[in-house]
């Protein structure tokens, strides 16, 4: 069994780019046994672009 978290990264709205550090968001998480899973962009705002990020983690329940 496991258990998930999945992590909100905003984008601009003026670049697109990521207003968070994802890396060290990735990072940050790993050190406390989460394991990245993926990292998955839905279309949500207007001429198909993604508004945010989402980061999925897991790791096993004790």
């Amino acid at each position: 069994m496991y258990e998930y978290k999945l992590v909100k990264i905003k984008l601009s709205k003026w670049n697109n780019m990521p207003k968070e550090d994802y890396h060290e968001i990735i990072a940050n998480h790993a050190k406390d046994g989460w394991k990245f899973i993926q990292l998955f962009a839905p279309v949500t705002s207007g001429y198909g672009a993604a508004a945010y990020f989402e980061i999925i983690f897991e790791k096993p329940l004790i």
